[in-house]
């Protein structure tokens, strides 16, 4: 099952379904094959949860922004 971790502190966050990750790779910008990484503001939020991906991580992903300008996380 893949993780979600804050990029920097390499602060886990939560185990996420598959489901979510394909639709959040599906929706957010990849930079190569290989990319695992992602900036996650509000409105990517707001995307994200209107293309699938489920409340229960749309909602952690809100309060762990908080409120900061987004923040860094990856996957694996």
């Amino acid at each position: 099952m893949p993780a979600l971790y804050l990029k920097d502190s390499q602060q886990f966050l939560a185990d996420i379904s598959d489901a979510d990750l394909t639709a959040m790779m599906e929706a957010l910008e990849e930079e190569s094959s290989t990319d695992r990484d992602y900036f996650i503001d509000l409105d990517t939020v707001y995307l994200l949860r209107a293309t699938g991906v489920s409340d229960p991580l749309t909602s952690l992903l809100e309060t762990t922004i908080g409120e900061s300008d987004g923040i860094d996380v990856l996957w694996r």
